[in-house]
């Protein structure tokens, strides 16, 4: 296997449900990626080596999911000269993941994290392969081919519909 382009980190193994669509959708996009686990309040030793050293070992790009207040996405992007991709979870201790949402989303100017909708990991997923899809050609082929087909899915539900009867939105 070769080595990680793309890190997967979140604070609890309780993100692993959610944190789990980011890794699926880089497995069909054939990009190597690692998942772990680090706190920004229970391990902040570890976060701050795993910020500070991601990029020497080769990663591209990080995807920090966190619920709660979720610090990790910021943290690691204060410390990180890599892009992190911040996905808000909803959490058993969170306000209907708005602290989530808010927390990742309101950073402040110097320390972007770029983040997507509340326990959207698979976006995170699709954002991360197009990144790394700019430097790699075949990469960037597999992206174009996973958004064509979702064009055709979503065809063959309108003309599912069409033929229940219903018109075409464009034909009216």
């Amino acid at each position: 296997m070769s080595s990680p382009l793309v890190s997967i980190i979140m604070g609890s193994d309780s993100d692993l449900p959610v944190m789990r669509q980011a890794a699926e959708l880089l497995e069909t996009m054939d990009v190597a990626f690692e998942l772990t686990i680090v706190s920004a309040h229970r391990t902040p030793k570890r976060l701050f080596s795993f910020a500070q050293k991601a990029h020497q070992r080769g990663i591209k790009v990080i995807i920090a999911g966190a619920g709660g207040a979720a610090h990790l996405p910021g943290m690691v992007a204060s410390l990180s000269p890599l892009p992190v991709i911040g996905v808000p979870i909803k959490s058993s201790n969170s306000i209907d993941g708005w602290d989530s949402v808010l927390s990742i989303l309101q950073m402040p100017n110097g320390v972007p994290v770029a983040t997507v909708a509340l326990n959207a990991a698979k976006n995170a997923g699709i954002l991360a392969a197009q990144i790394l899809g700019t430097q790699d050609e075949a990469l960037q082929q597999r992206v174009v081919q996973y958004k064509k087909d979702l064009e055709k899915g979503v065809a063959s539900k309108y003309k599912k519909l069409e033929k229940m009867g219903f018109r075409d939105y464009r034909k009216t």
